[in-house]
């Protein structure tokens, strides 16, 4: 019989809120539960029934399993090894070994020492120059000091050329008593030079090889050289001329020129070709030295007649050579033969240097005196009594008669002996230099003839600069030389030091540089 429906017991509804269901009457429920379908009552209950039947579980297997993959980890890392693995090595027995062979060593004879002492230039420069402006021909913007092209070169200036780097020669210039404006002369002066220059590197048919020589002898007191970036191309072309017809110098000025160009450019750039150059003329110099020891136009060899102005030219020569350590078995014996052509020419009365006699003149004088200081004979009584001549003129003046004492040849004569005041005085800062050095910069900056805006370079335009001698008729090879000369003049802050040893350094018998009549051969260890 079906209960009834009617007849509900509600003691029996909460019974069952209450009755505590046994395993298998939960898993019977989920298994019913399962089956049905999801959106009725009885799956959602089996789904939640089954929830809580693992979430026991869960809490107890999952940190079983954290806790076993941390000990499996622990076991794959590799211990750390602190074995030390030693080699045992058994010493062989002593071996006696036949004592070796007697070697003879040749001696070895030592480098020729340089003549030159070199200046420490790490020095702290305040000191400033007071010039006045020279006039309305000069550039109204002068050059700066430090606008100089950088040089990227393979071959480092050291030594006598040091000076020559941009920044040292920064310094010389100050040391020395230089100025911006001067050196904005020089730069005008080179950039002349450049644009001037003929398209095989020569400039112009009148004297040509001298004239290159000089010019590329203006570019390399600068340290410019073909590595340069503003003036790389012309010194190069310059040089490539002068590879190619340097050989063909004529004898007395021309040979005695290149042969001071090309020995320097090899010192400063150790091409090869122009070493080929320079020691063929530095040969034809030596070989055209006189007995009495001076040269003559011919460079013969066999002349008595001593030229003072060649003698300049060849004495330039061969210092040249040995400041670029080029070698010639003659080169010593040049040396001292020279120190006595230029003491024939010499009279100690009255301390000029004359042409070809003991009658001389300011300019032959100071050419005198310089060679005698490259030669490392400046304690002599000639130079000595020639520099004491030189003092007593004055300086340098470019107009009028009266100022202009140099006669003839002004600008040929002012470069000597504008060389000869720095080498006895600039080192001390003397007052024989500083006159000259003041009226010197400060007339060849106004006298230079001025072309403005005349040369492009980097986008920019720039004043070009050039000189004429206050003499018209001043011999020469006209515009070319006097710009050259007047160029290097301005340059002599940082040419050379001002540093030549005297004769008893170089190995010269003072009785004989000092006038001795027997005929010794003089040896200068230079």
């Amino acid at each position: 019989m079906k209960d009834d429906p009617f007849k509900h017991d509600p003691l029996r509804d909460i019974e069952k809120m209450f009755h505590q269901q046994t395993f298998s009457e939960r898993m019977k429920l989920i298994g019913r539960g399962i089956k049905a379908d999801k959106t009725s009552g009885e799956y959602k209950k089996a789904k939640l029934e089954l929830q809580r039947l693992l979430s026991p579980l869960a809490a107890v297997v999952i940190p079983v399993l954290l806790l076993g993959l941390i000990v499996f980890l622990a076991k794959v890392v590799p211990e750390e090894k602190t074995s030390v693995t030693a080699e045992i090595v058994v010493e062989d027995e002593e071996v006696v070994l036949d004592d070796p062979p007697e070697v003879t060593v040749e001696p070895i004879e030592p480098p020729e020492p340089v003549d030159f002492e070199i200046a420490n230039l790490d020095v702290v420069f305040d000191q400033t120059v007071d010039m006045e402006s020279p006039d309305d021909n000069q550039s109204p913007t002068p050059e700066d000091i430090d606008t100089v092209a950088l040089i990227k070169s393979h071959v480092t200036l050291k030594g006598v050329y040091y000076n020559r780097t941009p920044g040292e020669r920064v310094k010389a210039i100050k040391r020395f008593d230089g100025n911006g404006i001067a050196e904005g002369a020089v730069l005008r002066g080179l950039r002349w030079l450049k644009v001037n220059q003929k398209s095989d590197g020569s400039w112009g048919k009148s004297h040509s090889r001298a004239m290159a020589s000089l010019a590329l002898l203006a570019y390399l007191a600068h340290g410019e050289k073909p590595e340069s970036e503003e003036f790389g191309e012309t010194v190069q072309n310059a040089i490539k001329y002068l590879v190619k017809n340097g050989k063909k110098a004529a004898n007395g000025y021309e040979c005695g020129i290149v042969t001071y160009a090309m020995c320097e450019a090899f010192g400063m750039t150790k091409i090869p070709s122009v070493k080929e150059v320079a020691v063929y003329n530095l040969n034809r110099v030596i070989k055209g030295q006189n007995p009495t020891g001076g040269w003559d136009y011919g460079y013969k060899g066999t002349e008595t007649r001593n030229d003072t102005s060649v003698n300049g030219w060849a004495v330039q020569g061969l210092k040249s050579a040995k400041m670029a350590s080029i070698h010639h078995d003659g080169l010593k014996q040049a040396y001292s033969m020279a120190i006595k052509g230029i003491q024939a020419n010499a009279n100690r009365e009255t301390g000029q240097i004359g042409y070809t006699s003991k009658s001389g003149n300011p300019g032959l004088t100071g050419a005198g005196v310089l060679a005698l200081q490259f030669l490392g004979a400046s304690k002599t009584p000639e130079c000595k009594k020639g520099i004491q001549y030189l003092k007593g003129l004055g300086t340098i003046g470019w107009e009028g008669n009266e100022k202009n004492w140099m006669g003839g040849n002004p600008i040929y004569y002012w470069y000597y002996i504008t060389q000869a005041v720095f080498q006895e005085d600039a080192e001390n800062n003397g007052q024989w230099w500083r006159s000259w050095n003041n009226d010197m910069k400060k007339n060849l900056v106004k006298y230079q003839n001025i072309e403005k805006d005349a040369y492009a370079y980097t986008n920019m335009t720039y004043d070009i600069g050039s000189w004429l001698s206050p003499n018209p008729d001043e011999h020469g090879a006209g515009v070319v030389q006097m710009t050259t000369m007047c160029t290097l003049m301005l340059e002599v802050y940082y040419r050379y030091l001002p540093t030549f040893k005297p004769p008893i350094d170089l190995g010269i018998d003072e009785d004989t540089i000092d006038g001795g009549k027997s005929k010794i051969i003089i040896e200068i260890d230079v």
